[in-house]
């Protein structure tokens, strides 16, 4: 990365850590709130489903088990969800182990398919052995300020946890693209039979991806309902969490480090106007929006944003060298 790209980074980084105190209106920080953390659980999606080429569409399991898991602990044991929300991720990770892992031999549509059952088959069996305890459909989470709890007495705090969570999977994400695990998915990704020949260790390279993606996934549940303080399992695993995450991803660029933020920030924001417009009396109007907006999307760049954007990146420069060379030589 050159002096000039690290600057802007650091410039972006120094805007957004300002943005609560130039943002008075707490709609529009809840909003930006949402983008950090959906654009984490995206990027966190990415890993498995970008840069591994395993299109999971059963998220919202790992998601749910995080959020369950550390809110369970709080409200019945009192264990802070600083806590709880690393017991969620591991207990997600072991999931994943147990239940994705013989799955890998599958690819394309078939794993898809796969993971879809998986979130609705972990949903069911929640809600079953929910009803075998005391534990209510609903949980409320008591309002109880403190970094302790992770509860704070205003969106600001909320705003640096979702923060610090995206900075440090866009770290992980950048480690794991541009390292040998990074190397070894992106050949499994263009041709797992041809990557298997060659010496890749496919099943443990795609399991690591699987369990980065799930802690991270878990962590961002957890995040998340301790913002909302409440909790139920029909929109902890609502299938819809992970339709976004993989909307997000691949509209913004999938397979890439900043896909998921550009298409967070773009996505999130429309979802909630659309929320605020309407009310909620158009449910899923939103997920229409973001499939038309998939649509024209793939159809103009099948890499998303980025894909536009490296597009045009590459176009300026053979433009720039072209005009280098109709520059007469004067010399002599």
């Amino acid at each position: 990365m050159n002096k000039q790209k690290k600057g802007m980074l650091i410039g972006l980084l120094i805007v957004t850590l300002l943005l609560p105190y130039l943002i008075q209106n707490e709609f529009y920080l809840h909003v930006l709130t949402s983008v950090l953390v959906y654009a984490g659980l995206a990027s966190s999606w990415n890993i498995l489903g970008g840069f591994a080429g395993q299109l999971s569409l059963g998220h919202t399991a790992f998601f749910g088990i995080g959020a369950y898991t550390s809110t369970l602990l709080y409200v019945y044991l009192g264990i802070s969800p600083w806590i709880g929300m690393l017991v969620g991720g591991f207990l997600a990770v072991i999931v994943s182990f147990i239940t994705l892992y013989p799955s890998f031999r599958l690819r394309g549509v078939f794993f898809a398919m796969v993971t879809i059952s998986f979130g609705e088959v972990i949903r069911i069996l929640f809600v079953y052995f929910r009803n075998k305890t005391t534990i209510p459909y609903g949980v409320t989470i008591n309002y109880e300020p403190s970094f302790t709890n992770m509860i704070f007495d205003g969106p600001m705090g909320y705003f640096y946890v979702s923060f610090v969570y995206l900075l440090i999977i866009l770290v992980i994400s950048w480690k794991v693209k541009n390292s040998r695990l990074g190397f070894f998915l992106n050949a499994l990704k263009e041709n797992d039979e041809a990557a298997q020949a060659l010496g890749v260790p496919t099943s443990a390279s795609k399991f690591k991806a699987l369990a980065i993606s799930a802690f991270f996934t878990a962590i961002g549940g957890t995040i998340l309902v301790q913002n909302i303080l409440y909790i139920e399992p029909e929109s902890a695993f609502s299938t819809s969490i992970s339709t976004e995450l993989a909307l997000i991803s691949i509209i913004g660029g999938i397979g890439t480090v900043a896909g998921p933020v550009i298409g967070a920030i773009i996505l999130i924001p429309l979802g909630e106007s659309l929320r605020a417009l309407f009310s909620g009396s158009v449910q899923g109007l939103h997920l229409v929006l973001y499939g038309v907006l998939l649509m024209v999307v793939v159809l103009k760049n099948p890499n998303g944003i980025m894909g536009f954007i490296s597009s045009f990146n590459k176009k300026r420069k053979k433009k720039r060298e072209v005009q280098l060379e109709e520059v007469p030589d004067v010399r002599g």
